[in-house]
């Protein structure tokens, strides 16, 4: 136990990697949405109105 009380001491105000990789794939999701996003939406709205007849 005492093991366990040292090491998260230790480790006391580091940022733990999951939560830089988490905000990073967040940041780029965000700017591969942002540049992406428009194309995509036409994309999808020909591809309903093909399907649609409309």
């Amino acid at each position: 136990m005492k093991r366990i009380l040292d090491r998260l001491r230790e480790e006391r105000g580091d940022v733990p990697g999951w939560v830089l990789i988490t905000l990073m794939t967040a940041g780029l999701v965000i700017l591969i949405w942002g540049l992406a996003g428009p194309a995509l939406s036409e994309i999808f709205q020909s591809a309903i109105a093909k399907v649609t007849g409309l």
